[in-house]
């Protein structure tokens, strides 16, 4: 029975970066109020390119590092919850703009944990023993769906996308995972709402901005994500200090810490870039992971503990442990 293993990693962001102090010039806030309170200090956004653009950098840097042809892959994945258009997908795109014409591509919409459930998606794609190669992207234009007039949110998002290649082999590298969805819950965190507006039903008011109580998504991070990492460890018979690291989503440094705390881990164990980047949704794990590669600091074949863990809009959240 074949196993999937992550064998390359990449990112790309846009070059436009955008301060804090470049927000408080169009609104009413300050670097010392976002950075005090989130750990932001500027984030990348969008000029020109749209969310396939992202990712279609992603995807080609990591074919370059594998050294694979375009048609050697079987599938694409990407996560996102900012598609260029909902058909086609932003897979489909990715797909064309490289030449991948043998995979199959789909797009996986779970807000900022879409890259957790698609990577474990494509894990049993590989697991299957019928696909061999497969690209895993996160990939977010948020400044398109931000309110640029609320501070509350407007100060949070940035854009981005990173990305892995999963290969067949005989060793096992995903270990445990554990997958949620709260629906109940979902209006905490909510984008793009279209309304009804054909001639024939009762029209209805669209909601295409972001919206979110940041006190609910804050409470259900510490509550309901520490515990399934705790049952995930649990599961695994691993104290939590015996785990290398833990890649979270980045949407808070002091939820981190707070995080870390909980798990009575230490906080050099949650490495964090947000204070970059801000949170970029699907995308935030992928390129916290290839930064972490590119700096040393995770090696791809040392065998270290990793936990990956992805929470935000549905409500969603999922954990995965991984050998590297």
């Amino acid at each position: 029975m074949p196993f999937a293993r992550i064998s390359h990693v990449a990112h790309y962001v846009p070059e436009q970066i955008v301060t804090n102090t470049d927000l408080a010039a169009m609104m009413d806030t300050s670097d010392e109020w976002i950075a005090s309170r989130t750990g932001i200090r500027e984030r990348r956004i969008s000029q020109n390119q749209q969310t396939s653009d992202l990712a279609t950098e992603v995807a080609k840097q990591l074919l370059t590092r594998s050294g694979l042809e375009a048609q050697d892959l079987d599938f694409i994945l990407v996560a996102t919850i900012t598609p260029d258009s909902m058909m086609p997908s932003t897979a489909a795109r990715v797909q064309a703009n490289i030449g991948a014409s043998k995979a199959f591509a789909f797009d996986i919409t779970a807000a900022c944990s879409g890259f957790i459930f698609a990577l474990s998606t494509a894990e049993k794609l590989i697991a299957s023993g019928i696909y061999k190669h497969g690209l895993v992207i996160g990939a977010e234009v948020l400044s398109k769906v931000v309110d640029w007039q609320d501070r509350r949110t407007a100060v949070l998002f940035g854009d981005g996308a990173g990305g892995v290649l999963l290969e067949a082999s005989p060793e096992r590298q995903f270990l445990l995972e554990s997958l949620h969805t709260d629906g109940a819950r979902g209006e905490a965190l909510k984008s793009s709402y279209q309304g009804l507006a054909s001639p024939f039903s009762v029209e209805q008011e669209s909601h295409l901005s972001l919206e979110m109580d940041g006190r609910a998504v804050f409470d259900f991070a510490i509550r309901d994500v520490v515990a399934s990492l705790k049952e995930v460890l649990g599961r695994s018979d691993l104290a939590p200090d015996e785990v290398d690291y833990f890649l979270l989503h980045q949407a808070n440094n002091r939820m981190l810490d707070k995080m870390a705390r909980k798990l009575s881990v230490d906080r050099k164990k949650l490495p964090a870039n947000m204070m970059r980047y801000g949170n970029t949704s699907a995308a935030s794990i992928p390129i916290l992971l290839s930064e972490c590669i590119e700096e040393g600091t995770i090696t791809i074949g040392s065998g270290q503990r990793l936990v990956l863990a992805g929470f935000g809009g549905g409500l969603t959240w999922g954990v995965l442990l991984l050998t590297i």
